[in-house]
């Protein structure tokens, strides 16, 4: 994009998604971008349509609606550019995870090291990863070779070996590939993408086995040494291969690419892209979620470096049995205040994957939908930390000849402790009825520990932003940070265990308009400190013996701490969280916490 920002009056941006097309239209108001209005209409990239500028269009006939401002051509085969005082918009770019994204299955040489370094590499691409493939995988050589057959994925990451380490092992990958001679899931009528990222020394081996049924593209490698592993240049290389690739074979999407003023994002990219962003404006560490009705996707960025996982098998409607499944149904029922059979509930649930767009219709249906998000978000954090680890030793890849099929790695480096912003997006935290209830479920499902601020993006147009931002930063972080961003709160949540009755810690507030104000929780308590947006106030943290607030056991932590849509949440929990024992106590201190903050109407819960 060569034209000036201030130039410009609208700008149009939309994300293509597996259902939903949602178009976001900005307007440059006396030199300050602000979000206008919104429009949806369903994304048409399968049969009888086949066509996503179709869904395109529909979603921005419905801006147009809104704003009476035309932006499509008379015959709807483009985007009207530049505005011209009248019709059309100075620029219009968009994301996309329509027909399932994109799906890639990745190899490395141990499972632990190469095999991890490129799975990170290939979800900070915004890609959903359907298998890691690895010499140490505990699989046989066919059982491998049928499951590369059976995937059918949009493309492959190959990496593996140090550059001048093993070429056999490679080798070997290469050779179950080549036998497996996978179809892509868009159809035979191109090859399927291989990007090698692995050991300089073996390309030409690559080469010989792959070269005459696939598309090869050969990049610097992912782990050039043991103690150094580069995923960028990997990362770079599968954007453009699905732009090339991927994306020209999905129906409608080469028209689509022509309105287009820069190329096309996966929409997950697009999103941690606005997480990074967040992190940089702040220069604090975050942590952030999309809670989405297929997968859950977590993201962190810790210290500067970023990481992204995606479970695909953990969503709040078309995969919702499988959080069931996952977290076993007595992990969703201790969140449940109320008696509800087990079959019940496994039935409700199954109702919901069945119709995946129905809402909750009463206050019961709710409470047990974010029981089960909780429990996605739970599972989702677990499943990231896997993902977010250092590398240490250097041992692994070494050993694998040696018959040792683990390497020694550290632990993840993400500590709930040292995160400082929390955000949340995606349908059921976006669209909660409350926002307590969003600020809740993240302190929940997340197991929030320290001081932490809670925010929300209000509509859904974090993936816009984000893709905006690599062109106009500064007209995206003002959308961001006046539109997109609501600052829900602070939690103030020590990590310790106490009994009944114990202090957990005193707090001392004080705001900036000169009042003060003194808490005192006891184990199991959590209070609300109504605290506006906008406010700042300075909080003096005394936690009991035994508790930690950041400094460690007992010590006074001092901080400042913003106030929100909520306030400011002081837990008393304690962390890991428990519940009781007895049923009924169970019950009454979720009916507690529920009325303390106001989660849901009072008379509804009232005979719970």
């Amino acid at each position: 994009m060569s034209r000036k920002i201030e130039d410009m009056r609208y700008i149009l941006v939309t994300d293509v998604g597996s259902t939903t097309t949602k178009a976001r239209l900005f307007k440059n108001q006396d030199g300050d971008w602000r979000f206008l209005v919104a429009g949806e209409a369903p994304t048409t990239v399968e049969a009888p349509y086949e066509d996503v500028t179709m869904g395109v269009r529909n979603a921005v006939r419905e801006v147009e609606e809104l704003t009476g401002l035309r932006i499509l051509s008379v015959d709807g085969s483009y985007i009207e550019e530049p505005y011209n005082g009248k019709v059309g918009v100075d620029c219009y770019c968009t994301t996309s995870s329509a027909g399932g994204g994109l799906q890639m299955m990745v190899t490395g040489v141990v499972k632990k090291m190469t095999a991890e370094s490129a799975n990170r590499a290939a979800l900070g691409a915004g890609a959903i990863v359907m298998d890691v493939l690895s010499i140490d995988d505990g699989r046989r050589a066919y059982e491998k070779i049928r499951h590369i057959r059976n995937i059918r994925p949009d493309m492959i990451l190959m990496a593996g070996g140090t550059d001048g380490g093993t070429i056999s092992h490679v080798v070997s990958i290469a050779e179950y590939i080549q036998s497996a001679d996978p179809t892509p899931r868009l159809g035979v009528a191109y090859q399927l993408p291989i990007v090698y990222a692995g050991n300089k020394f073996a390309r030409k081996n690559i080469s010989n086995i792959l070269g005459d049924t696939f598309s090869i593209i050969f990049v610097d490698n992912i782990r050039p040494i043991l103690e150094v592993e580069e995923t960028e240049p990997a990362r770079r290389a599968i954007h453009e291969v699905f732009m090339e690739h991927v994306m020209s074979h999905a129906p409608g999407y080469l028209n689509l690419m022509k309105w287009t003023d820069i190329d096309i994002m996966p929409t997950p990219a697009g999103e941690g892209i606005a997480m990074q962003l967040i992190a940089e404006i702040y220069k604090q560490n975050v942590l952030g979620v999309g809670l989405g009705g297929a997968t859950t996707n977590v993201y962190s960025i810790v210290d500067g470096r970023f990481n992204r996982s995606v479970s695909a098998n953990l969503g709040m409607s078309y995969s919702i049995t499988n959080v069931m499944k996952e977290a076993g149904i007595d992990n969703i029922m201790r969140w449940i205040p109320f008696d509800i059979e087990e079959g019940r509930l496994r039935n409700i649930i199954r109702n919901k994957m069945i119709r995946p767009t129905v809402i909750p219709q009463t206050i019961d249906g709710l409470i047990i939908e974010h029981a089960v998000a909780r429990e996605a978000l739970r599972l989702g954090l677990v499943h990231h930390k896997t993902i977010a680890t250092r590398l240490k030793g250097v041992r692994g890849e070494k050993a694998i000849t040696r018959g040792i099929t683990t390497q020694d790695m550290m632990d993840t480096y993400i500590d709930m402790m040292q995160i400082d912003i929390i955000v949340g997006t995606g349908g059921l935290l976006s669209h909660a009825p409350r926002r307590v209830q969003s600020l809740i479920l993240l302190a929940d499902g997340f197991q929030l520990e320290g001081v932490t601020a809670v925010f929300q993006d209000s509509v859904f147009m974090m993936p816009h932003l984000g893709l905006l931002s690599t062109i106009y930063r500064d007209a995206a972080w003002s959308i961001f940070e006046k539109d997109c961003l609501l600052r829900l709160g602070c939690i103030i949540a020590p990590k310790g265990i106490a009994k009944s009755g114990d202090r957990v810690m005193e707090v001392k507030i004080e705001i900036d308009d000169g009042s003060v104000l003194n808490e005192s929780l006891k184990w199991g308590e959590i209070k609300k400190i109504d605290l506006a947006e906008g406010q700042t106030a300075k909080a003096t943290i005394n936690p009991s013996k035994h508790f930690d607030i950041g400094n460690g056991d007992g010590k006074t932590l001092v901080t400042s701490v913003d106030g929100g849509i909520v306030g400011i949440l002081l837990d008393g929990r304690g962390r890991p969280l428990t519940f009781s024992d007895d049923k009924n106590e169970r019950k009454q201190e979720l009916l507690g916490w529920f009325k303390t903050l106001k989660m849901y109407p009072e008379d509804s819960i009232e005979g719970v």
